[in-house]
């Protein structure tokens, strides 16, 4: 399933080195094509110990696996932790990237559904081909039942890969997804009618409007030093061209699907929430709460923005412990 494979013992691209670190964490970075995308992936796991358990992390928009990463470092000293950039976004934007056709489903006309495939340029950015490419991954890694944590569509890509492609997790912490209607803002549908005259700005006019769409996403929380480290990626020739396509690629008819199913959900689920959520409106997360049968509860993080794991790192990271305990015990092995 999938193509081609590069691994090596140090972290991707995520603004922390190995020094960085806690000394009994090791990183090892991963490339692999699956469907004629190269993703750029990364795990994290104990020095000296066997892991306790294998925990998988998916990403929102225009987000990457950089935000995670300081989250990673800790679950590290004692899980597996595996990260992953999907095609479009950070260390998975391609290098000269071009305009691509799609259709409703994400795919390109003739586009495979396999693994199998060379890496293309412009890969399709879809939620449903997202979602075939973290089940493959999660095949790659031989995962089995792995507990997951997704971040705004990285939500409607988890749900999408356990209900569509049917994979089964132990349990799910779903933080300020897309899943539910409305969402999108009018910029989004901004970008979409006119994504070739975006792409085109001048290259600061380009980086003010990215830095300004990051701080709208976060509260007073929001540090400074987070705002350039998540604009950085979207800041090169190919990343102007990329932040406008994934935009361009997300349709809310790819998330409807999956939030009619959401009674269909197989593992345990919690639910966290910015209360200052600018983006998508804390009633949703009792919305969720009440759609998944298996829904324990929801936290929510008061003050704080769209981006709970740099905004309230502390609160966030410890209520993450706690669902750890409850949802996946210490093996008694």
């Amino acid at each position: 399933m999938i193509a081609d494979q590069r691994s090596a013992a140090q972290p991707f691209g995520a603004g922390i080195s190995s020094d960085d670190l806690p000394d009994n964490v090791v990183a090892r970075s991963e490339v692999v094509t699956v469907d004629g995308a190269e993703i750029v992936s990364c795990s994290l796991y104990p020095r000296s110990v066997s892991p306790r358990r294998e925990i998988v992390v998916c990403h929102g928009t225009p987000w990457s696996a950089q935000m995670w990463m300081p989250l990673a470092a800790h679950l590290g000293r004692s899980h597996r932790v595996f990260l992953w950039d999907m095609p479009g976004y950070g260390r998975s934007i391609p290098s000269d990237p071009a305009p691509d056709s799609r259709d409703a489903s994400g795919l390109s006309p003739g586009s495979s559904s396999s693994h199998d495939t060379p890496a293309e340029a412009t890969p399709t950015l879809g939620l449903p081909t997202q979602s075939s490419r973290l089940a493959a991954l999660i095949d790659h890694w031989g995962l089995h039942e792995p507990l997951v944590i997704a971040h705004d569509i990285g939500g409607a890509v988890a749900l999408g890969a356990h209900l569509r492609e049917g994979v089964d997790f132990r349990a799910l912490y779903l933080l300020d997804i897309v899943t539910l209607s409305p969402w999108g803002s009018p910029f989004f549908r901004l970008v979409a009618d006119n994504e070739a005259v975006f792409a085109a700005l001048p290259p600061e006019l380009h980086a003010a409007l990215v830095r300004a769409y990051v701080v709208g996403a976060g509260s007073a929380r929001l540090p400074g030093h987070w705002v350039e480290k998540l604009s950085e990626p979207w800041l090169t020739p190919a990343g102007q061209t990329a932040f406008y396509r994934q935009i361009a690629s997300l349709k809310q008819e790819h998330t409807e699907p999956i939030a009619a199913r959401l009674d269909q959900v197989r593992c345990r689920v919690h639910i966290g929430w910015g209360e200052a959520d600018p983006w998508i409106a804390p009633e949703q997360a009792d919305e969720l709460h009440r759609l998944i049968p298996e829904s324990d509860g929801v936290t929510r993080f008061p003050g704080t923005g769209h981006l709970v794991p740099v905004e309230s790192p502390e609160d966030f990271s410890a209520d993450v412990d706690r669902w750890l305990r409850e949802a996946a015990p210490p093996r008694s092995d």
